[in-house]
């Protein structure tokens, strides 16, 4: 098996109890408390061994750099398990209840949307997570790219939504003034607004006084429109009730998805010809 160091850090198994001494699990839990409070831009290995009391060169006995630590404290974070799903749910209420624990976990440590780029290595329990998301599409009759596209636009979202609360931590920490107080004393500027009539129409309509939840919102305009392609895909499966390898009719299953090939042989072929294509 081919082996490389940052993955062997991020799977190994982790201490989970308090230890005397130093050790990894130890500095990712302190990493974390120092980023919950200040963000990632306050984050260092510098101040994470000033917590533990112990030198900055003896942490790096344990994890290398920073970028190593950021992808552990992100694994460390999505082991908190969410709650089982209820017997019964559709695929529609077990994918809300897994983009609601992300947005959970991104409440508790905003920081985690702050981790951007593409090549931040994936720890076990931030696989498992997203394992789960993909297993609540995984019977809906999407194809596979569709399942996995859906549940990355998903995150995305998430993502995008727990950034503006790091962004306005942020400026809140640096000035000392809240978010509210900040536009609330820009007179100057909405002085200036009366010249956009629907801008002002709306305001005038009370618009602003009982805004919606930009994530709630957000989340059922996203789940409204998984629906939508579920139940197209539901449409054409119905119509499709043959073979598309050799147009041989096809049985229903007797439970799990609907059966795409009519044999095992079929299947084969078809996956040959994508290959070869």
């Amino acid at each position: 098996m081919t082996t490389d160091p940052d993955i062997e850090l991020l799977w190994r198994e982790q201490d989970r109890e308090p230890r005397p001494g130093l050790s990894v699990g130890r500095i990712v839990r302190a990493a974390i408390e120092i980023a919950d409070a200040e963000g990632l831009e306050g984050l260092s290995m510098r101040k994470v061994a000033d917590r533990l009391g112990f030198t900055t060169m003896s942490l790096y006995r344990h994890v290398p750099g920073r970028d190593q630590l950021v992808d552990l404290m992100l694994d460390e974070a999505y082991g908190e398990r969410p709650d089982p799903p209820e017997k019964g749910q559709g695929w529609r209420e077990r994918l809300e209840a897994a983009a609601r624990q992300g947005w959970r976990l991104r409440r508790r440590h905003p920081w985690m949307a702050e981790v951007r780029g593409t090549r931040h290595l994936p720890g076990p329990n931030a696989i498992a997570h997203f394992d789960h998301m993909l297993s609540t599409l995984a019977d809906t009759g999407l194809t596979p790219s569709e399942v996995i596209a859906v549940v990355n636009m998903l995150g995305r979202f998430v993502d995008a939504e727990a950034l503006t609360l790091v962004e306005t931590l942020r400026e809140e920490r640096r000035s000392g003034v809240s978010e509210q107080e900040w536009w609330g004393a820009q007179d100057a500027l909405y002085e200036r607004l009366n010249s956009f009539p629907t801008l002002s129409r709306l305001w005038e309509e009370g618009g602003w006084d009982h805004p919606e939840d930009s994530f709630e919102f957000g989340l059922r305009r996203q789940l409204d429109g998984i629906e939508v392609l579920v139940h197209e895909r539901d449409e054409s499966r119905d119509e499709s009730s043959s073979c598309p390898e050799c147009g041989t009719p096809l049985e229903p299953a007797p439970s799990g998805r609907p059966r795409v090939y009519c044999s095992r042989a079929c299947q084969q072929r078809a996956y040959r010809k994508r290959k070869t294509g």
